[in-house]
């Protein structure tokens, strides 16, 4: 869909509607293209797995969380 700056104000609904629909919708100003705006896709559900540090201590021993803490933190937090 495409729709102008003053289609922001006036055609608000038609244009949540696009994007409810997973249309991308440019937006233009003066005939130019300024952005295209894209719907979110909240159909996708996000897994810990999927996470970058899931499992980054798998392969060392049994710690508990609040000694890996203190081992980031350092003194720093200590000091508070």
């Amino acid at each position: 869909m495409q729709a102008s700056i003053v289609d922001l104000r006036y055609r608000m609904a038609d244009i949540k509607h696009a994007l409810t629909n997973s249309e991308v919708v440019t937006l233009t100003d003066r005939g130019q293209v300024i952005a295209d705006i894209f719907p979110r896709n909240n159909t996708q559900k996000h897994h810990v797995e999927q996470q970058p540090f899931f499992g980054m201590l798998k392969n060392q021993e049994e710690t508990s969380v609040d000694k890996i803490m203190k081992e980031l933190r350092g003194g720093r937090y200590d000091d508070l």
